[in-house]
């Protein structure tokens, strides 16, 4: 995937974050969180900076108000995040409203739906049209259904619909892939032919996409693990995801659904899941040197039956030898950023290992998670890759 411009111009509205110049080089993930931090009594400069301490870039608060959205921009402007700002005034007024916003130092983007139908992308693109007539820097933000909701050819339209009719500068769908049958822990099984579908309506376009993981169990969704977690996050990343999301950060508190164990409880409070996320968080950005403005040239699967959607892994990366399946299942992207040349390894299973041989040339080395490298030729060819997690070779 390669975004050119239309990232160039993403970025300025979402990747700022307060800093100077030389820190805006830096490698790095932006990451978003839903249902972030309440209105009200909950709006305090030490959840803010509590969010901030847990590696998140943005904050989307689901708030109904002009007078919380305002509050939202001014904490998170004092903590170094962005405020994706929404209220009611949005839609009535947006010329007005956004006028009186654009040159807040907490803007980060304007939220405009969540999930839409084919029938409102019209409707949608006149108003981000309006928002955008006003600002041109901070981008509008919608996101979409997930591809189960639709056939795949439907699934298609929806993204055709979507990126012709509304045309934001960024595709961004919600898939929550792990689910739990009385225990029983699987993946969605369309939830690669979602990244496939959604990759290849970007690579169209030439705009970048934005995925999520999910963070707060509820019905048929377990409580998250790390390996859950890493296994929603380098998926989205081995793909080209250029902005990660988590849904959500506070307990939405919707009965409905019976969310529980978010990682910030009804109360304000930390659970074990924050931890989790926070550290999910930290491995992203000390290896963002990959991901970041990549371009992703192919993303094939390893296992005794690819999942629906995709393809087998049919010729090797250069300089590599032997990718051989042992046991298990996994997916293989070939990563290009910057003039260097990288090979991912995602296992693909939420519960089982993925035993993988690994043969190289001398000329491939182990990234490794704390971003230090080693040679390939100095490891045994059986790598054994824990659910989820992932492996990162640079050719060099």
């Amino acid at each position: 995937m390669c975004f050119g411009l239309v990232w160039a111009g993403v970025i300025l509205g979402f990747i700022a974050c307060g800093l100077s110049e030389s820190d805006e080089k830096v490698p790095h993930i932006p990451i978003l969180g839903w249902y972030s931090i309440p209105g009200g009594a909950s709006a305090t400069l030490e959840h803010y900076q509590e969010m901030k301490d847990c590696g998140f870039d943005y904050s989307f608060a689901h708030i109904h108000n002009y007078e919380d959205a305002i509050q939202a921009l001014d904490l998170c402007a004092q903590v170094g995040l962005k405020s994706i700002f929404t209220c009611p005034e949005l839609e009535k007024e947006p010329e007005e409203t956004v006028q009186k916003v654009m040159n807040h130092p907490g803007l980060g983007g304007y939220f405009l739906r969540d999930e839409p139908g084919n029938d409102s992308m019209e409707g949608l693109g006149a108003w981000a049209r309006r928002i955008e007539s006003v600002d041109s820097i901070h981008p509008c933000y919608l996101n979409l259904l997930p591809s189960f909701v639709f056939t795949p050819d439907g699934y298609e339209e929806h993204l055709r619909l979507f990126t012709e009719k509304v045309n934001l500068p960024q595709i961004s769908f919600d898939h929550y892939p792990i689910n739990d049958n009385n225990g029983e822990v699987f993946i969605n099984p369309r939830w690669y032919e979602n990244l496939e579908l959604v990759r290849s309506e970007c690579l169209r376009v030439g705009k970048p996409f934005w995925a999520f993981a999910l963070s707060t169990a509820h019905t048929p969704y377990p409580i998250p693990t790390i390996d859950h977690l890493r296994l929603q996050m380098y998926s989205n990343l081995a793909y080209g995801a250029q902005l990660l999301q988590y849904f959500t950060y506070w307990n939405p508190g919707t009965e409905t659904w019976n969310f529980h164990e978010a990682p910030i409880t009804l109360e304000g409070h930390r659970s074990p899941v924050y931890e989790l996320v926070r550290q999910m968080n930290e491995e992203i950005q000390r290896r963002a040197f990959v991901w970041d403005g990549c371009s992703v040239e192919s993303v094939c699967h390893v296992a005794d039956s690819v999942p629906q959607g995709t393809k087998p892994l049919a010729t090797l990366p250069a300089h590599f030898r032997k990718i051989e399946n042992v046991s298990g299942q996994g997916l293989v992207s070939v990563i290009t950023n910057g003039g260097r040349h990288f090979v991912m390894l995602v296992n693909t299973s939420p519960v089982q290992r993925w035993h993988v041989n690994v043969e190289t040339d001398e000329n491939v080395v182990l990234i490794r998670q704390d971003a230090t490298s080693a040679p390939v030729t100095r490891y045994d060819p059986l790598f054994i890759l824990s659910p989820g997690n992932c492996e990162i070779f640079e050719i060099r």
